[in-house]
């Protein structure tokens, strides 16, 4: 009978790009891929350690795991796993454990910890993040988008983050396994693919002279294999976007006008304190680049409120920043508290109300300007990718995005259907953040 191994993430499209391959590698090995419910025989539980709430709930789902089959061997891997000081290798919940760069590992690891079970040993396997863990899929939980992984760790040390030293330091992957990757999926049928990593904006860092790739080396190689249709970017630093990166990019048919870039706060004091390595006059400029080499190009960002010594003038300093940059979409995240950083042992940590006001104040002036830039697009003609079936006041819709990532549907018809490219006038809205199309 064929062992039932359920998996369970936590955290960014990093750790999901990594589950789906852990979950490829235990189907190749003979065992039963099933829901995270109880009756499995095996739970693996990728952890996520970016926040206190993080580490909580990782904790959560190793301990429900354990309680919805005592018998099943739960395994702890990912970025809880490397920074929780030596504590799950004593928790009962917590069978096996498998550190950042060992997933590859993880049916030999079953088998080395079947054969010592009767002992009641735990299998440790630590993390060296010495070099690229090579992981790869063929096929993902989207069906009709690719999340690839390209790039792990991070060198920047931003005071607040516990990520180098969960991740470790940079670690590209080489050229030729990502597009052999993304050939296999276009060959599947996938039509966009999202490159992704730690810190995406340092892939090629580490590689020697003779190997020298950057992330736009890599960008030009992938846009020329046949079938996929749409490239997409995961989150990029500002520094990466020079007049060469624009102009270069906005050449390229398959690119997505859809830019994810960093910028924690809008305040100059705030960001040296962050350890971030750029100031709002410089990514104010870089927003102005990518506008003038891409009409209309979506651009979404991530702000912390409440970082230590945050005053309320430095807040609003943040605040009318990020309201001047019109962005598309602001991802508002409350200071949190990691030990081991140098923002945790700073003076003046902000009271948890305090951050709650000011992350309430920007989540308000998300949906301004989120409402604002989806008005921008009536009108005009957008590439929808159709992902999924809805319904909408009893009337059955195709729902996609656009090259932008923004929400598009239209009533379905016969001629076309999931995974489909279509073209399509933005007419209304048919609900929040859903705009309905025609042809």
């Amino acid at each position: 009978m064929k062992k039932k191994a359920a998996l369970h993430n936590l955290g960014c499209k990093v750790n999901a790009y990594e589950v789906e391959a852990m979950q490829q590698l235990l189907e190749q090995a003979g065992y039963e891929i099933v829901p995270f419910e109880p009756g499995a025989d095996v739970y693996v539980i990728n952890t996520c350690t970016v926040t206190n709430i993080a580490d909580r709930k990782s904790r959560q789902m190793l301990h429900k795991a354990k309680k919805m089959n005592p018998e099943a061997v739960v395994v702890a891997t990912g970025c809880y796993v490397q920074t929780d000081q030596g504590k799950l290798d004593k928790d009962p919940a917590v069978d096996l454990i498998l550190g950042n760069n060992q997933k590859k590992n993880i049916v030999q690891a079953l088998e080395e910890y079947q054969e010592v079970r009767e002992k009641a040993a735990h299998v440790i396997k630590i993390n060296q993040t010495k070099e690229y863990e090579e992981l790869n899929i063929q096929k993902t939980a989207e069906h009709v988008r690719a999340y690839i992984k390209v790039q792990d760790g991070c060198n920047q040390f931003c005071t607040y983050c516990i990520i180098p030293y969960a991740r470790g330091r940079v670690r590209s992957r080489k050229a030729e396994h990502v597009l052999k990757e993304v050939q296999a999926l276009a060959d599947a049928g996938y039509k966009e693919v999202v490159l992704t990593g730690i810190h995406l904006s340092s892939y090629g860092v580490d590689f020697q002279e003779e190997e020298k790739e950057t992330l736009l080396s890599l960008i030009l190689k992938v846009h020329q294999i046949d079938g996929i249709r749409r490239i997409r970017l995961g989150s990029l630093e500002p520094g990466i976007v020079t007049r060469e990166f624009a102009q270069t990019l906005s050449g390229l048919p398959k690119i997505c006008p859809h830019f994810h870039l960093s910028l924690q706060s809008g305040c100059d004091a705030t960001l040296q304190r962050m350890n971030r390595r750029y100031r709002s006059d410089e990514y104010r400029q870089k927003c102005k680049l990518l506008r003038e080499y891409f009409s209309n190009p979506a651009l979404t960002t991530d702000v912390i409120v409440g970082f230590p010594m945050e005053t309320e003038e430095e807040f609003l300093q943040s605040k009318n920043f990020v309201d001047s940059i019109h962005f598309y979409e602001t991802h508002i995240f409350k200071y949190s508290m990691r030990q081991g950083t140098k923002a945790a042992a700073m003076e003046g940590q902000i009271p948890e109300p305090v951050k709650a006001g000011r992350s309430d104040q920007m989540l308000q002036m998300h949906h301004i300007h989120a409402a604002e830039y989806e008005r921008s697009l009536l009108g005009q003609k957008l590439e929808v990718l159709l992902e999924e079936e809805i319904q909408v006041n009893g009337r059955e819709y195709y729902l996609g995005h656009s090259k932008e990532y923004v929400k598009v549907a239209v009533e379905k018809s016969k001629g076309y259907g999931i995974n489909d490219i279509i073209t399509l006038q933005a007419e209304d809205f048919l609900d929040q953040h859903m705009l309905l199309g025609k042809f």
